[in-house]
């Protein structure tokens, strides 16, 4: 044993600034975490990899986007240490437009939470993949005469995605304002990235939380998962759909198509969806632009629709309690197609109520999908679904990635929001909720048409699943909480 005068006072201060900065850093985790799981999950690898555990939670752990976005918003004086809470306690009265008796469950939870008006007057069209979808987003942007705002996660530089460079450097040609956000991480899904042949092209984009070395900022999960377009703050377009080719899905030779829905959206929640992409911009640029007001009438015909945001800078679990109040309301049916599905304890809890209550309950999901470790994990927890009388479909290939929610015959939800933890709690999302009962109708009787084509799954395949597919299936759910 190394008697104590002999150890080298830079090796005492080196242990006693490690433990120093392992417990600042775990009682960071403990105090401000929301999630138990996630606090103690980042306590032992602060404690088990010393220096390493402390600067992976400083990278990773610490969610310093709402914290920048409210700084720079000046909604709330800027602190160090906040919780992963929305801190505004100051619950504002909403306006409300007259409403069916029916709708009220739902549209009182929504404008509580969301502290945003229910408008009327609004037309939606439903545009089946990149056939029906590129050619109408083309003619907004072509017919544009004063702006548009495109935002999107993923823009291919194929020929589709070169078509919609080209169209967007010709409205900067004849004088148009053309603002693009492209996500940080996600336009290195193409090369070359879009960023640079827009910028060749005269375009304005920007980045969302591009990775940066220098100051260290490697953002991997708060991903800005919007898809917005808007046209002279008049015409919109919203959906799950991104820009690129494999939405084009009429050849069924190509192994790479995807089926996917957007809409095409008139009326006064154009103005939401624009406000959304305009704070964006604001946040990204640290600019203070503020578009021109447009007109949109305020006739209650047609469809009533209002704007939810989901993201880290907003009130987590906003999104989830929509969710699960609309599904708590449910009477007759419920009706859930997305692409990754992996709930929170919630919504399970509300999709299994309602099932023993004798509404009818079903998800349908890609039988195919392109990230296999979401589906094996989705396998793992079926079961808790199917023993209470959710039924489950899988839908024939090819990966279908539409994300739609019905509730009766009057309620709808179209977005960008899968029903998993990643949309849920880490990505920035974009979600329209519709009443209205001619647009349910359209989308119920997709959705079924769907359900009719797909295998319906039961509680016995399930747990007739080999050893090792159960195994593997329990592994990935083991780590939800990152797919």
């Amino acid at each position: 044993m190394i008697p104590s005068e002999h150890i080298p006072y830079y090796s005492v201060l080196l242990l006693v600034g490690n433990i120093l900065i392992a417990v600042t850093a775990a009682w960071h985790a403990l105090l401000f975490k929301r999630d138990p799981k996630a606090s103690l999950g980042w306590i032992a690898v602060i404690m088990i990899f010393p220096l390493v555990g402390p600067f992976l939670y400083f990278l990773f752990g610490i969610n310093r986007i709402r914290t920048r976005a409210r700084k720079l918003t000046g909604k709330l004086p800027f602190r160090p240490f906040r919780y992963e809470r929305a801190e505004d306690d100051v619950i504002l009265p909403i306006p409300r437009i007259n409403i069916s008796e029916k709708y009220a469950d739902p549209a009182t939870i929504s404008d509580t939470v969301t502290r945003q008006p229910l408008v009327g007057n609004n037309k939606l069209i439903i545009l089946h993949n990149g056939e029906a979808a590129y050619p109408a987003m083309f003619q907004a942007i072509d017919n544009a005469e004063t702006s548009i705002f495109l935002s999107t996660y993923i823009f291919d530089t194929d020929a589709t995605g070169r078509q919609f460079i080209d169209k967007l450097a010709g409205a900067v040609e004849r004088g148009v304002d053309v603002k693009v956000i492209l996500d940080g991480i996600g336009e290195y899904y193409s090369f070359p990235k879009a960023g640079c042949l827009l910028k060749k092209n005269g375009v304005r984009v920007v980045k969302f939380l591009p990775p940066k070395v220098m100051p260290p900022s490697i953002h991997i999960n708060l991903r800005n998962h919007r898809k917005i377009l808007i046209a002279d703050g008049k015409t919109g377009f919203i959906g799950g759909m991104n820009i690129g080719g494999r939405h084009l899905a009429d050849n069924p030779g190509k192994k790479s198509r995807v089926i996917d829905t957007h809409f095409c959206v008139t009326g006064p929640v154009v103005s939401q969806i624009r406000d959304v992409f305009v704070e964006d911009w604001n946040f990204i640029t640290k600019d203070d632009f503020t578009p021109d007001l447009i007109d949109s009438g305020d006739d209650t015909d047609g469809a009533l629709c209002r704007v939810i945001i989901e993201g880290p800078n907003e009130d987590l679990n906003k999104l989830t309690i929509i969710l699960v109040g609309a599904i708590s309301s449910a009477r007759k049916r419920v009706l859930v197609m997305t692409p990754y599905f992996l709930p929170s304890r919630e919504i399970i809890s509300a999709l299994q109520t309602a099932a023993l209550k004798g509404v009818e309950v079903n998800i349908i999901l890609p039988f195919k999908n392109n990230l296999p470790f979401v589906h094996w994990a989705t396998r793992n927890m079926l079961w808790e679904l199917l023993q209470r009388g959710v039924r489950v479909y899988y839908q024939p290939p090819p990966f279908v990635h539409t994300k739609l929610l019905v509730v009766d015959d009057y309620y709808a939800h179209i977005g960008t929001a899968n029903l998993d933890y990643r949309s849920l709690r880490l990505n920035f999302e974009l979600v329209v909720e519709i009443y209205d009962e001619k647009f349910v109708d359209a989308i119920s009787e997709h959705i079924l048409s769907c359900r009719d084509r797909s295998k319906q799954m039961s509680l016995k395949e399930m747990d007739s699943r080999s050893f090792l597919s159960r195994t593997r299936d329990a592994l990935a759910w083991l780590f939800y909480p990152y797919l």
